[in-house]
């Protein structure tokens, strides 16, 4: 849900605060790092802290990002509440991704894509939240609020219950062979190709909503519109899992995601909904997948792997959404007529010849913005093919080690 509500606060935040959208950006990119840290660290205290406690210092840190956001009354303190709240949210990740690999072994894929529906799942109710909430005059501290139902839920789901030891400790995998397999070439690669993947997936995203809603349609819905999508796509991951491969959808989702932010760039109005499709089928598999073929051609990196995955993807976001607000800045100020400014424009009355024209400046600008993004995963479709060629005849390796001794 605070995917759908931090991107459709982009306007609001930049009016109350008196911010530019690189500005923004960089709030929302803090989400982004802080997911990073969390799962750079929580990941490997996985193994020996275990995976309840790190649930539970999720829990508190949702809590406290949520009032820190909704009660925040400058730049910084949106910052710090942002940080917090997306150290929950890589807390949470840090936890869940070795979680499901261990009580999945044999289908990780499938069941990460499962478990993953739900970032577009809850982005559709936060996007449907947002957009019902707005038309009755909330603004986004009240929209921001409804995240506390979930926390409550998540709460009460989780106490009292017992959690597996990671899938590396019960297979008896020391933590030296676990770092050793973290430094293979193609984990490395794959790592890389992280980085990628989530730039597409979250440098468009978190401009959709204001970019798209001055070029003909609701940003909102849209965004509603591809997240959709995306939950509907990776809830039937498994046929395409078992009939494509893993490395197959990583080419095809490539070759998607390439020509959606293109076509997406080139398109105004309703026909937005049609080329977002394409983007939507793009960036369906690309996070669930990633960690899957990791898990499964590299599985002795255990839960330090899928937290590097997780964390460079994290990374990659928090450099790439205040990097689309530059693109998008300098876009504006390339189109302003001379002598004029962005103030100027935006004081315009509504409906007034002025305000048109500034519409149409943003909306020109947000497109080559995302156009921009279309090389991204342009390169991604080659790497995938040739990990694809290199991997279609050689089943994925099983996790060596000796059995286990002692609880965590």
């Amino acid at each position: 849900m605070s995917f759908s509500l931090r991107a459709a606060a982009v306007g609001a935040w930049a009016a109350e605060f008196h911010l530019s959208y690189e500005q923004v950006g960089l709030i929302n990119s803090t989400a982004f790092w802080g997911f990073t840290l969390a799962m750079i660290f929580g990941g490997p205290l996985c193994d020996s802290l275990g995976m309840k406690r790190i649930m539970g210092l999720a829990m508190v840190g949702h809590l406290a990002g949520i009032l820190l956001s909704i009660f925040a009354w400058n730049y910084l303190s949106l910052f710090v509440g942002t940080l917090v709240f997306g150290i929950a949210n890589g807390s949470v990740e840090a936890a869940a991704n070795p979680l499901i690999a261990t009580l999945f072994p044999s289908d990780r894929t499938t069941k990460l894509n499962h478990f993953h529906a739900w970032y577009p799942g809850g982005s559709v109710i936060g996007g449907l939240a947002v957009f019902a909430l707005a038309h009755a005059g909330l603004g986004w501290k009240v929209q921001f609020a409804t995240m506390l139902i979930p926390l409550v839920i998540y709460a009460c789901m989780f106490f009292g219950q017992s959690f597996p030891r990671t899938e590396r400790v019960e297979k008896g995998v020391s933590a030296g062979a676990m770092w050793a397999a973290c430094f293979n070439p193609l984990f490395l690669l794959m790592v890389g190709c992280m980085l990628l993947t989530a730039a597409t997936e979250f440098g468009a995203q978190n401009w959709i909503p204001t970019i798209l809603s001055n070029a003909g349609v609701s940003g909102i819905l849209v965004l509603v519109w591809i997240t959709g999508l995306m939950w509907v796509g990776r809830q039937f991951a498994g046929v395409f899992v078992h009939r494509i491969s893993p490395p197959g959808m990583l080419v095809l989702s490539a070759v998607l995601s390439a020509l959606g932010l293109y076509a997406m760039s080139h398109t105004t109005g309703p026909m937005l909904f049609v080329t977002a499709t394409v983007y939507a089928l793009g960036v369906c598999f690309f996070w669930p997948t990633m960690l899957g073929t990791v898990s499964e051609r590299f599985p002795n990196t255990g839960a330090l792997g899928l937290a590097v995955m997780g964390g460079a993807g994290m990374m990659s976001a928090s450099y790439i959404v205040p990097r689309v607000g530059r693109w998008f800045d300098d876009a504006i100020a390339v189109r302003l007529p001379a002598g004029q400014t962005t103030d100027m424009f935006a004081a315009a009355a509504p409906g007034s010849a002025r305000a048109l024209q500034w519409t149409q400046i943003q909306a020109s600008a947000g497109l080559e913005s995302l156009g921009k993004l279309a090389v991204i995963p342009s390169i991604l479709a080659v790497v995938f093919l040739g990990l694809y060629l290199l991997w279609r005849k050689k089943p994925a390796p099983k996790i060596a080690g000796a059995p286990a001794t002692g609880q965590i």
